[in-house]
């Protein structure tokens, strides 16, 4: 389990016009152009993760063409590690590690395809407001900062190239502290003409039979769970129910129920598994950048809760997980 969250964990035109508190649906229609900018446009760069003393280095190609969309993520730091996309069907290469299959991409995002096709919800979470324009890679961008109308999530905070709309950087803060959490930050990029599209070929999923090296992520969206008879019964004001569902777990025989919810910036996912063997290692609070784990017994059950909100609000959303038996 914690692998696969581990894994999920890593591996979310001419200038545009001003933002202007006069001119909100002008706004908007600029973070649309943004929201579509990283499915529609061909592009190939390098870009740096940070959180902490941590740094991680990662080459991204995407390829949209008339057969969909075309994504390859390689990591250049540390072992090899490799996510490929075909539309909706995703694979990881791991190198010489041991295979892991991984859960159906329901709402992930990746850097930098980070913004929601709806943007109409952002308004209701958060304040959106334009801030400095800073060149970033050689590139013209408009910051603009997401304050969340709350202290249960982050502050998000975008540099959008002005002009394909592509996000250039991205960086999430601690309402509370003004500490940077963690962030993303394009150092060498090529759109459109200048990106390589016949990096696409090299996009596709191939299988040996001899070594499957490459796991593929399975499409089933699994089965529906409303009668499961567990309730999340406290979230921050705006996050939706995404998906309700039984999911397979790798290597065993029993399922998870998987609740899944967004605010349209934010994730939190709920799993619940009957109890085994659990190590006291394996329970507690885990955290990687924006995103938090926590894991604890309840009942004959294994309650693990992930979130890219501050730890305080797992913790809250963990302790409001039940059964009511409805």
């Amino acid at each position: 389990m914690k692998a696969r969250l581990a894994l999920a964990v890593v591996m979310f035109t001419a200038a545009f016009p001003a933002f202007s508190d006069n001119d909100a649906q002008s706004d908007m229609d600029w973070l649309q152009i943004s929201a579509v900018a990283a499915r529609q446009t061909d592009y190939t760069g390098i870009f740096v993760y940070q959180y902490g003393n941590h740094i991680q280095t990662a080459r991204i190609t995407h390829v949209a063409d008339q057969h969909g969309e075309h994504e390859k993520l390689e990591s250049l730091d540390g072992p090899r590690r490799e996510f490929i996309r075909r539309n909706n069907d995703a694979w990881w290469n791991l190198g010489d590690q041991k295979p892991i299959q991984v859960e159906k991409q329901y709402s992930g995002k990746r850097f930098p395809d980070l913004l929601p096709e709806q943007l109409s919800a952002l308004n209701e979470n958060y304040r959106i407001r334009a801030a400095e324009q800073a060149r970033i890679a050689g590139f013209d961008t408009q910051a603009v900062i997401f304050q969340p109308k709350d202290s249960l999530r982050y502050i998000h905070k975008i540099w959008i190239h002005r002009d394909s709309g592509l996000l250039m950087k991205a960086a999430v803060f601690d309402g509370r502290s003004k500490q940077k959490v963690e962030q993303y930050t394009f150092i060498q990029l090529r759109i459109g003409r200048e990106a390589d599209s016949s990096q696409a070929v090299q996009m596709q999923p191939p299988v040996p039979a001899e070594q499957k090296t490459l796991m593929s992520v399975s499409s089933d969206p699994g089965m529906p769970a409303a009668t499961t008879g567990w309730k999340v019964t406290f979230l921050p004001t705006g996050f939706k129910k995404i998906t309700e569902m039984r999911r397979s777990l790798h290597g065993k025989n029993a399922s998870a129920i998987h609740f899944a919810f967004s605010d349209g910036l934010a994730g939190i996912s709920v799993f619940i598994e009957a109890l085994e063997n659990i190590s006291n290692s394996k329970l507690g609070l885990f955290s990687r950048g924006a995103v938090h784990v926590y894991s604890k017994v309840k009942g004959d059950f294994l309650v693990t809760v992930v979130g890219e909100v501050p730890p305080r609000t797992v913790m809250q959303v963990m302790d409001s997980v039940r059964y009511t038996g409805q």
